[in-house]
């Protein structure tokens, strides 16, 4: 499993002229699902995700503070592409990336299981969690706060 977490300011994810996924102050997380993924790699990078410091505290400390504690929002949005080798040719090849059926079960598997865990984590409000729209054509505007972005790989053993 592949994630780029993105610290954003504001983000959205518009299909067919339409907005399908908004937030303010928070995380874009493009999430990209191997052939190999399992619950052990989604519930890995969910906790990782939720609790990495990545927001600034207010000792002025840049990475102080997790999007659970400052209340902040999460925009998922599935990119099978962050699979894509580019080492031979000059096509990315998608072996390593699951078949559409099965990432697209991974995917809402990780994004019902962040909903359950944003929930749970002590938060009196939960977490904001917004999405794109599996398969489609997506256009993601952003607003990088920072900037700061990273990618964080959790491969099967």
């Amino acid at each position: 499993m592949r994630v780029v977490i993105q610290r954003v300011t504001s983000a959205q994810v518009t299909v067919a002229e339409q907005v399908i996924g908004k937030i303010g102050t928070g995380l874009l997380l493009f999430v990209g699902i191997a052939t190999s993924d399992t619950d052990a790699e989604l519930d890995w990078m969910i906790k990782k995700v939720l609790e990495l410091r990545l927001f600034p505290g207010e000792a002025g400390n840049r990475f102080d503070r997790s999007v659970q504690e400052i209340q902040g929002a999460l925009l998922v949005v599935s990119q099978f592409t962050l699979y894509g080798d580019c080492r031979k040719g000059r096509r990315p090849s998608f072996d390593r990336a699951a078949n559409p059926e099965i990432a697209r079960q991974q995917y809402e598997r990780f994004v019902e299981k962040l909903r359950q865990t944003g929930s749970t984590t002590g938060s009196t409000t939960g977490l904001t969690i917004e999405t794109g729209q599996f398969g489609a054509n997506m256009q993601v505007s952003l607003q990088n706060d920072g900037p700061v972005t990273l990618l964080l790989k959790r491969e099967a053993d």
